[in-house]
This record gives C-alpha cells, sequence and structure tokens, in this order.
C-alpha cells in the first residue's frame, strides 16, 4: 500500500522577502524561522506527521532548513532526511538553482546526499534536460517523484519541497511559506493513468495545514512554460511563472 503524503512548502526565504530572484540559493529569513515554529508545532500535534517514517527534501539550502528546524522531533527518533533533485524548484533563476553537492555535504552533514542526482545542480543542459524549465520536462519531473514516493515501504512520508512544483507539477493546489497539505494516492487502473494524488478533507477545506493556503486548485502544468523562456523576458524577472 502507497504511504500517505505530507507535502509541505519551505519557510520564507530572502528571494520571497526581497522579490529577488537573483539571490543564489537563498537562506531562510527571521521571519522563515518564525514560520517554522508554527509549522513544527502543528506537525507535532498531526497524528499522521506523528508516523511519518521518512523525510524527502529539495536540495536547496532554504528547504533543508525548513526540515531541520521544524522537523527536529522526528530527526531525533533516527528518521531519515533524504535529498531528492526530482522535487526542486522549477525555474532555473539562481533562486531556484542549488549549492554544489560538496558544499551541501559539508554544510548539511545529517542530510544523506548519497542518492542524489550527480547531475544537481545543473538544470540548463542536454544533460540535465530532466530539470529544464519546459511544461514537458517538469511534469514527467513530479511524475518520477512520484512514481519514487508510491514504491516506498513507509506509512508516512514527508516532502519538503517548493510552491511553483507542488502546485504547477505534483497537486495542483497552492501553498504558503511553511504550509502543508497532506494526499494519498489516488486509484489508478493502469500504469498509463499516471499517478495523481487526491488531498485529505482536512487540508484542502482549510486551505493547508495552517490554513494559510487559498482554497481554489489549479490545473496542472497550466502555468508552465512549453519551451525554455527567455532569461530576460519580464515573465523570469518579476517571478510570475517559477511560483512565487
Amino acid at each position: 500500500m502507497p504511504p500517505t503524503v505530507i507535502l509541505v512548502r519551505h519557510a520564507q526565504a530572502r528571494h520571497n522577502a526581497e522579490k529577488n530572484f537573483t539571490i543564489p540559493d537563498p537562506d531562510l529569513t527571521e521571519e522563515g524561522h518564525e514560520q517554522c515554529a508554527d509549522l513544527r508545532k502543528s506537525l507535532m500535534e498531526n497524528p499522521l506527521a506523528q508516523k511519518a517514517g521518512a523525510i524527502i527534501v529539495s536540495p536547496l539550502r532554504r528547504t533543508i532548513q525548513t526540515a531541520l528546524r521544524s522537523l527536529d522531533w522526528l530527526i531525533e527518533t533516527g528518521v531519515m532526511i533524504e535529498a531528492d533533485a526530482d522535487w526542486q524548484e522549477n525555474s532555473v533563476q539562481p533562486c531556484d538553482t542549488g549549492s554544489t553537492i560538496d558544499k551541501l555535504t559539508q554544510e548539511f552533514p545529517n542530510v544523506d546526499f548519497s542518492k542524489l542526482d550527480p547531475v544537481f545542480p545543473d538544470k540548463t543542459s542536454p544533460a540535465a534536460s530532466k530539470y529544464h524549465f519546459t511544461k514537458t520536462a517538469i511534469l514527467n519531473r513530479a511524475q518520477s517523484a512520484l512514481k519514487n514516493l508510491y514504491a516506498r515501504p513507509e506509512q508516512v512520508v514527508i516532502v519538503v519541497s517548493h510552491s511553483a512544483f507542488l502546485r504547477q507539477g505534483v497537486s495542483g493546489y497552492w501553498y504558503f511559506n511553511a504550509d502543508y497539505r497532506i494526499f494519498n494516492f489516488a486509484p489508478s487502473n493502469s500504469i498509463e493513468d499516471g499517478f495523481r494524488l487526491e488531498q485529505h478533507q482536512s487540508t484542502r477545506e482549510a486551505g493547508g495545514g495552517l490554513g494559510r493556503s487559498w482554497i481554489d486548485p489549479v490545473v496542472l502544468g497550466s502555468e508552465l512554460p512549453v519551451e525554455d523562456p527567455d532569461k530576460e523576458s519580464d515573465t523570469e524577472c518579476n517571478g510570475i511563472g517559477r511560483g512565487y
């Protein structure tokens, strides 16, 4: 039986606060650290989160920092944090491009980077086509991420990822900073149907576990570019389309 999945958006990072998407792999802000405290309290009190047997993170600093600050109570029981490049953010802006694996390994020794795609943090070369900023690549990457989740043995898995990828690629719902939603895998008649998630009523009707996110669903892929957008375009520079 596939696990229940708790999808978490990272807490506020510098690029969110400053609306500056040229900041490389930004850290959480002071407000982001405060948001982690609220997230931590909510997850600690959630019966499903208490059963989590694995934590998967996008290998960017803000998602790792969010996991370490809000899920320390699980980590202390032996639950591992695994970095997975499938869960990184969509765009190729500096804020959405990770640091080198060597740097991350030194900075976050308690995170397991052993299975991280060695092409990371590349998102633009032919070798990194899986991570290109196109509708086809992002939707395919989301299916890869869900396929891997579906096969996991744990009863509950927590994933810390990003707004645009979670909204446009994975679930079709909005996520405020440090908010989360709970899902089960939808029944499927065949592999060709793909992997779909069905949200628990509690987080769907409340607008997330903390009630901070918009309730209205969106169509998967509806905001994603068919081709790689011009890096100097207005869409790229103002954050629209990269999921601010």
